[in-house]
C-alpha cells in the first residue's frame, strides 16, 4: 500500500513539473512575440541594424535586457522602454526562448 501511495505522489509531482514546463514554454513564446517586429518571431533580425538573438546564450540576452532596463546602455531605439516593462523572471523566459532557437546559417 505504501508503494502505491509513493507511486501516486511521484506521478503527481512529475505531472505537475511537466505542466509547469509547458506553461513556461508558452509564456516565454508569448512574451518573445513582443520582440517580433525587430528580432523576428524566432530571433532572426528583421532589419540590418538589429541584432539576431537566435542561439545566443540566454545569460547574454538576459544581461543585455537588464542593461537596457537599467538604462546602462544608451540607445536611440525603444529597447530601454520595452525592457522596463518586464520583470527579471520574464526577461529570463524571453532570453531562454531565443537561446533555444536555431540561428540562421
Amino acid at each position: 500500500m505504501r508503494f502505491i501511495r509513493f507511486l501516486a505522489v511521484a506521478f503527481l509531482a512529475l505531472a505537475s513539473n511537466w505542466a509547469t514546463a509547458q506553461i513556461d514554454l508558452n509564456l516565454a513564446r508569448n512574451l518573445a512575440a513582443t520582440c517580433a517586429n525587430c528580432h523576428g518571431t524566432t530571433g532572426q533580425a528583421v532589419g540590418k541594424d538589429v541584432k539576431s538573438l537566435a542561439g545566443l546564450p540566454a545569460a547574454n540576452i538576459a544581461s543585455l535586457m537588464a542593461a537596457y532596463k537599467a538604462g546602462a546602455i544608451p540607445n536611440t531605439t525603444i529597447m530601454h522602454q520595452i525592457a522596463k516593462g518586464y520583470t527579471d523572471d520574464q526577461i529570463k523566459l524571453i532570453a531562454g526562448y531565443f537561446a533555444d532557437q536555431k540561428p540562421a546559417k
